[in-house]
């Protein structure tokens, strides 16, 4: 065994009996299904202790009860057995109860056993409604009852995994008696985490995690790789939250069910977190505005009631690709159901956390040391619930004035979250609390940037800032991953490469042209068009070129080429309509092997003789140029009558280029 730690050695001290070596529960968890908070109440109960005989001698208690007791799914039919022969025995096992409508009364069903239809008294319900959501575990007395009618079982003494009662004033207490890194590690450890692995940043990530557990309607999403934890918190920390896995669920299920009046998941529990989104489904038609209405007030209507309710609503899934090329193409709510990316529900969210910022999980990453019991810390979680440390903020700052109300509500909750968890005592200083800022900002305007990406210049105000009452200095927050390279690279582009934004419908798409000259006989080919508009755009400005090419060189022909074009569509567009004229730049500067300006996009459209069309959604047109890492944008000058409809915040940032004909497009697009 390691020798104890600083942090450990405080952990025991200040917290006698509430403190547990977490390589005990990897030793028992191996061969029990149970979530760590049922394992974690039993050491607590027999090896909360740092004395090496009695954590022995609690281990084999703990085993011999769960040994005992825990029914596996193959000993079912033997405990049946047990529980006829000697009339009572008691089981630890997943309880779940439903209404039956035809006998008016409630059923249960024990999940490892394989019992259903046994009877539950409405006290039982009404005690413990959790019952009716995702099912208790608990420590029931089964008893034998052949009198009774309808089933031979009965639940005798149910006693849910949980403890009876925390002393919140204790925690606050013995809070001050840890450096805040202490703490930190404390709570990872707790977690099942051995802090030494991670950087501070993912400490503090990886604590985010708990806000939805400590914060009343806090609204979280995290997308990242596959193994690094998104789903654990969830399942396995608290008996206070619910992990649905991804599938179909129902308005009945997560708000009200009209027939039995009963309030669902979001009534139950403190949190309700959706696994693999990228699978979750509505059966009905309303449930999309039923979580905005619910995200956004905490409450609902469900005929004529408003009902509310304060569970946190998180939604965790996996990201496939590298971000940054996410970025490039996309937006980072693309694993979503299409029906879930409503600009309105996104809008919702208070936190985005970068799981692809958090490593994937290794053996050595979990702890041996000593940690709170995990059900400690989920009631030290809740209790904080009650409290509101959001206003904290204005002792020392206040907010810039891009931040709109649902900004200001989303990142007050995320800064409430972190204090909670970190600062239960209300003690810290200016530079800690501007640091959980920093990280509330960040993961509400990674929200707003995907905003402004789906929607455009309707979500442009993604600048968050801070102003330090002391100095009245303004700070404003970026968020890593927008830093990273842009879809137009900073480089001169080869010859015959030209950026250009093509139209789909009502949606707007970055495409890369690159054509190639080579001699030959006037043959040309095609690769990767999305679709029959765009072949019939570079059509047009090959016919245009072959009987104008005088205009551009007198010494060529296009007789005298072949012209190989390809189409690089990052977004996967389906077609990319209004690209004429950058087909016809990309042409010419292969055949005259000249390259075009830097971090250009040519927009326009023109016909077989060269006359030209006005951009139809050029204001549009330009964000996603900018967005895209354009500098400059060739615009035919028929739209010069828009420029007073673009924001100063465009013109700003990009170098835009009338021209009059195709001739002098392609004069204003060559170096």
């Amino acid at each position: 065994m390691k020798e104890k730690d600083e942090t450990e050695r405080k952990a025991i001290d200040t917290f006698e009996g509430r403190v547990v070596r977490k390589d005990l529960v990897k030793d028992i968890k191996s061969s029990t299904n149970v979530p760590s908070y049922v394992l974690e109440y039993l050491l607590g109960q027999y090896c909360a202790t740092d004395d090496e005989e009695s954590i022995e001698e609690g281990m084999n208690r703990v085993k011999k009860i769960l040994s005992k007791h825990y029914v596996r799914p193959d000993e079912a039919e033997k405990v049946k057995s047990e529980v006829r022969e000697k009339g009572k025995y008691r089981i630890i096992d997943k309880v779940k109860a439903r209404l039956d409508l035809g006998a008016d009364a409630y059923f249960s069903q024990f999940t490892n056993i394989g019992l259903g239809n046994i009877a539950v008294s409405e006290e039982l319900i009404s005690k413990h409604e959790k019952l009716l959501g995702g099912g208790v575990w608990a420590i029931v007395d089964m008893e034998y009852t052949p009198e009774e009618a309808g089933n031979i079982f009965s639940i005798g003494n149910f006693n849910p995994i949980q403890i009876s009662r925390l002393d919140i004033d204790k925690i606050k207490n013995g809070r001050s008696k840890f450096e805040r890194d202490e703490w930190i590690d404390l709570l990872l450890r707790s977690m099942g985490y051995e802090p030494d692995y991670f950087d501070h940043r993912t400490k503090l990530l990886i604590i985010s995690r708990l806000i939805p557990l400590c914060e009343n309607n806090f609204n979280l999403v995290e997308l990242g790789p596959r193994g690094t934890g998104k789903s654990y918190v969830y399942r396995e920390l608290s008996p206070y939250s619910i992990l649905v896995s991804g599938g179909k669920t129902t308005v009945a299920k997560l708000f009200l069910n009209l027939n039995t009046g009963r309030v669902g998941l979001v009534g139950l529990w403190d949190t309700v977190a959706f696994d693999e989104v990228a699978g979750i489904s509505f059966k009905d038609r309303d449930a999309i505005q039923m979580l905005k209405d619910y995200m956004e007030s905490g409450s609902f209507s469900r005929g004529t009631e408003e009902i509310s309710a304060t569970a946190g609503m998180v939604y965790i899934g996996n990201i496939d690709l590298e971000v940054e090329k996410i970025l490039k193409t996309s937006h980072l709510f693309s694993p979503f159901p299409e029906d879930m990316q409503d600009l309105a529900l996104i809008d919702r969210y208070h936190f985005y956390l970068p799981g692809w910022e958090i490593p994937k999980m290794k053996s050595e990453y979990f702890t041996d040391r000593y940690g709170f019991i995990v059900d400690y810390l989920a009631e030290f979680l809740r209790e904080m619930r009650k409290e509101n440390m959001g206003d904290a903020v204005h002792e020392f700052f206040n907010f810039g004035e891009q931040l709109n109300q649902r900004d200001n509500r989303a990142i007050k909750k995320t800064l409430s979250g972190f204090l909670k968890i970190l600062h239960p005592d209300g003690e810290y200083t200016k530079d800690q609390l501007e640091e959980y800022l920093r990280i509330a900002m960040e993961g509400r305007r990674r929200v707003k940037e995907q905003l402004k990406r789906i929607g455009g210049l309707e979500y442009r105000d993604v600048d968050l800032s801070y102003i330090d009452l002391e100095t009245s200095q303004e700070r404003f927050v970026d968020v890593p991953e927008e830093a990273e390279e842009k879809l137009i690279p900073k480089d001169t582009q080869t010859s015959g490469t030209v950026y250009t934004i093509g139209k789909e419908d009502m949606k707007n798409h970055i495409f890369k042209i690159e054509t190639q000259a080579i001699g030959g006989n006037g043959k040309k080919h095609v690769m990767s068009s999305p679709g029959k508009k765009m072949k019939d755009c570079f059509r047009s400005a090959y016919e245009y070129l072959k009987g104008n090419m005088k205009n551009f060189s007198k010494d060529e022909s296009m007789d005298e080429y072949n012209i190989n074009v390809e189409i690089v569509n990052p977004s996967n567009a389906s077609e990319g309509d209004d690209t004429s004229v950058a087909f016809l730049v990309s042409m010419v500067s292969s055949i005259l092997n000249q390259p075009v300006k830097n971090r250009l996009v040519v927009l326009g459209d023109m016909s077989i003789i060269g006359e030209l069309n006005p951009v139809t959604s050029l204001t549009e047109d330009l964000q996603l140029a900018i967005d895209a890492g354009a500098e400059r944008v060739l615009i035919p000058a028929k739209n010069k009558k828009d420029f007073d409809k673009i924001p100063n915040e465009i013109l700003e940032e990009l170098d835009l280029m009338f021209y009059e004909n195709p001739v002098k497009a392609v004069e204003k697009a060559l170096e």
